[in-house]
């Protein structure tokens, strides 16, 4: 245990099938919490739980949709006696195509704004009641760093990201008095396999623009999300934190 005093929290997890949402998850049980592990992707859920063990449950969740993640919120709070935390991290990112904006898909640009955008605020509208009776609570926004440097041929993931942190001031706004807290974390590109399916170079994708200069795993997005879910930041709310070595401000 780290001293982050997490031991016995009850937390949702979105998208945690794989990629960061699986550390997140993963992380949170290290610490001692208890994890509903949710994904559109029931089988990728269940190996995520299965990993982790008792102290988490799987569950099937489609985040752009009122009745599933109203389901959600109550089987959580079921299942772990209430909700403490919730991370938002589904999003639609694998298999995006790079291209100009003026040759995506409106399809696409639908689909990408349902999940990365209407789902936080889904969860959130289901989560919400659940923190409000724990007495103080936490929401953790899962935006990403491109929103600061405006990739191109990305418009649509970048812009979807973006409101995701506008999404978070707002919300914090609208929870504060109830004593939740809502931040974002905005990751760097990072090896996941989502990543790596992207292009060809990702593993050197950026390293020299970086203070730090080598490639991020998941393993260095965790720590944020278990501090801003822990009662050392109860007063820290409507944030968003860059953690990309220190690429943005060069």
């Amino acid at each position: 245990m780290s001293g982050l005093d997490l031991a016995g929290k009850r937390v949702i997890v979105t998208g945690a099938a794989g990629g960061l949402g699986r550390a997140f998850a993963e992380a949170f049980a290290r610490e001692g919490a208890r994890v509903v592990v949710a994904d559109i992707n029931l089988k990728g859920a269940e190996e995520t739980a299965a990993d982790i063990g008792t102290a988490a449950l799987a569950a099937q969740v489609d985040v752009t949709s009122q009745a599933s993640t109203a389901a959600l919120a109550a089987l959580a709070a079921e299942h772990l006696g209430g909700i403490d935390v919730l991370v938002n991290n589904a999003a639609i990112y694998a298999g995006l195509e790079r291209k100009g904006f003026e040759q995506i898909d409106e399809a696409v640009w639908d689909r990408v704004m349902a999940v990365n955008v209407k789902g936080p605020w889904q969860m959130t509208r289901a989560v919400a009641p659940y923190l409000r009776a724990a007495s103080g609570g936490a929401v953790i926004n899962v935006s990403s760093a491109t929103v600061m440097s405006g990739s191109p041929d990305w418009l649509h993931y970048v812009s979807s990201k973006g409101a995701v942190i506008a999404m978070t001031r707002a919300l914090a706004r609208e929870l504060g008095n109830d004593r939740v807290t809502v931040n974002a974390l905005a990751p760097g590109f990072t090896l996941t396999e989502a990543s790596l399916g992207l292009m060809e170079d990702a593993a050197s994708y950026g390293i020299t623009r970086g203070a730090i200069k080598r490639a991020a795993g998941s393993d260095d997005m965790v720590g944020a999300a278990l501090f801003l879910a822990s009662p050392l930041a109860s007063f820290i709310t409507g944030q968003t934190l860059i953690i990309d070595g220190g690429r943005q401000f060069l």
